[in-house]
């Protein structure tokens, strides 16, 4: 069995096909488009709700006006004093995590082809925090929002993270006689907050 596993592997070897580099990918050019309207086309389309906002205290107003009962709040933005009075500590145990209604986490950039946020380990605190909450709030700024999944993976390739994820949209399914459904093995809602540009000094 030995003997003819190794002459199988010897023979791919000397039969594989030379190396050829990598194919050039264009990129798509952000000229003459207007990203943050594109961004917030694609995530509406994909059931996310998106707003534009001038600083972190319209951000509650608003979350609060969509979510007048909540108990369990986690915020990720510390600097913004979001529902400070109702603020619940993270745990090292996961499991703790599982009574939250809403997690408000900061995104390091946006995608406007598909509406994906990249956020990373250290902007979550847990890993489980965006997949176990009821509801999700993602903050991004208006600069920061790229056209294309190729730019995305060249500021991803510069970076320094042990664990970062996409996040588009709601939790969703289709499997069931495809039938959309929202919040089936996750989030509820996703709320996308973009931070208007001339407020971002006077945020940060």
């Amino acid at each position: 069995m030995s003997s003819s596993r190794n002459y199988i592997l010897s023979t791919l070897t000397k039969n594989k096909p030379a190396r050829s580099p990598l194919p050039e990918l264009p990129l798509v050019s952000a000229a003459g488009l207007d990203l943050e309207e594109k961004f917030s086309k694609t995530a509406i389309s994909i059931g996310s709700s998106v707003h534009r906002v001038k600083d972190y205290g319209q951000i509650e107003v608003i979350l609060k006006e969509q979510f007048p009962s909540l108990k369990q709040v986690v915020s990720r933005i510390g600097e913004a004093g979001l529902f400070a009075d109702q603020q619940q500590n993270l745990t090292e145990d996961p499991h703790a995590l599982e009574a939250v209604d809403l997690a408000i986490l900061k995104g390091q950039f946006a995608v406007a082809e598909n509406s994906a946020i990249w956020i990373e380990e250290n902007g979550m605190g847990t890993r489980v925090l965006p997949f176990i909450c009821q509801h999700l709030a993602i903050v991004i700024h208006q600069k920061q929002i790229v056209a294309s999944m190729h730019q995305a993976y060249d500021l991803i390739g510069d970076r320094d993270y042990g664990y970062g994820v996409f996040i588009a949209g709601p939790s969703k399914t289709a499997d069931i006689e495809q039938s959309l459904v929202l919040g089936a093995h996750g989030p509820r809602s996703l709320h996308v907050f973009i931070l208007a540009e001339e407020a971002e000094k006077v945020n940060q």
